[in-house]
């Protein structure tokens, strides 16, 4: 039971996705809710390559409207919560003040000039990645599409988990209260399961799964290090800045993909 009410948790904070009751914020219920933070991941990838496929395969949309579509999709789904937190961010670190000052912008609900044209360049980076996707997609592009959001959702949980939170209140700051590091061992027993299921039906998905994480965690370790440095902890700013940030640079990977090697 204290699965699915984590699971639940994630939709009522994570998504637009409306969940009708209410769920205890005890400690069982929260630490759930991190551990499954790569399972609401996998659902929203899931979702995404759902529409995908429908979009191509059963309209007679042209690829400029299906790659609109699901982009709009992308940041429907969330809300845009990770959004804002890349805006926040990216007005902070831009300013190139001390770490106390950076946090205090994050804390100000006005949107800066380096908010605004981060999150323009992130979003047509993002809109570039699946118009041409799009126009090139194939069965293995619905999985690769499916494990970006899992991956990006495992790094977030990583960071909440593994760095100390810049400052003793928000939102990542109240589920650390509640977490372990040792929860953290779930994430492994899912890559291993996604990969050992995948191995039996293709090689090559495997092999191109095993390189998104390989990439993910060399993202991951470049971004802790500097979130560590410019802020001096973690945020539930930088843990959303954190998931669009790792998830452009997979939409990048599998958009060279389709160009390298499944073209």
């Amino acid at each position: 039971m204290s699965w699915w009410q984590g699971f639940l948790i994630n939709l009522q904070f994570f998504t637009v996705i409306p969940v009708h009751r209410e769920i205890p914020m005890e400690q069982a219920q929260l630490k759930r809710s991190v551990q499954s933070f790569p399972l609401l991941g996998l659902f929203q990838g899931i979702l995404s390559s759902a529409l995908l496929y429908s979009l191509i395969e059963w309209t007679p949309f042209s690829t400029l409207a299906v790659a609109f579509i699901l982009w709009l999709f992308l940041m429907i789904i969330t809300g845009g919560i990770h959004l804002d937190g890349w805006i926040d961010a990216s007005d902070a670190f831009f300013s190139y003040q001390s770490i106390e000052k950076r946090l205090d912008i994050m804390k100000d609900p006005r949107t800066g000039a380096f908010g605004v044209l981060s999150v323009i360049v992130l979003l047509s980076a993002r809109f570039l990645f699946l118009y041409e996707i799009a126009g090139q997609a194939e069965m293995m592009t619905y999985l690769l599409i499916a494990i970006i959001p899992f991956l990006s959702k495992s790094v977030m949980g990583l960071f909440l988990i593994t760095i100390e939170p810049a400052k003793q209140e928000g939102l990542a700051y109240f589920f650390q209260n509640k977490m372990q590091r040792s929860s953290l061992w779930i994430y492994l027993v899912y890559v291993g399961l996604i990969v050992v299921a995948t191995l039996f039906s293709s090689t090559v998905g495997s092999m191109l799964i095993i390189l998104l994480c390989g990439v993910t965690v060399v993202v991951a370790w470049f971004m802790k290090r500097k979130i560590i440095r410019w802020f001096g902890g973690v945020t539930g700013d930088l843990l959303g800045a954190s998931v669009e940030g790792t998830e452009v640079v997979l939409w990048m990977i599998v958009w060279l993909l389709h160009y390298f090697v499944m073209g």
